[in-house]
């Protein structure tokens, strides 16, 4: 198996990084769009627990956008030709305790989605 393929690298990190931006933008069609859609898809934030994509999709219409946040160390590695992991260090505006993320990434037919994840900050036990 290979890993980090430059070209693949180079798409999942486009990819992150467009999910970055969607998310600072608060565009839910364009961060719905990066997800997989299917009842699989799971995510953990700070606060909730999100069992498929519907539940997904309501967290973020009643969220009103995410807090603004400045990414610190992002690592992504890409497994084959199929699979990645994003993971990356970020602080919220006007805070200082770090945030984790990690994103589990395959590539579908139309494209690279998140099947899997995970937010949270130091220091909290929710």
């Amino acid at each position: 198996m290979r890993i980090d393929d430059p070209a693949l690298l180079a798409e999942v990190t486009a990819a992150f990084h467009a999910y970055e931006a969607a998310l600072m933008a608060d565009d839910i069609a364009a961060m719905d769009a990066l997800f997989h859609d299917a009842p699989t898809t799971n995510r953990y934030g700070v606060g909730e627990v999100l069992y498929g994509i519907e539940a997904i999709r309501a967290f973020r219409k009643g969220r009103g956008g995410s807090p603004p946040r400045k990414l610190g160390r992002v690592a992504i590695t890409t497994y084959g030709d199929s699979f990645a992991t994003a993971d990356a260090e970020f602080v919220r505006e006007g805070s200082d305790r770090r945030g984790r993320q990690t994103q589990t990434w395959v590539r579908f037919a139309d494209g690279w989605k998140v099947v899997s994840a995970h937010v949270s900050l130091e220091g909290t036990t929710a």
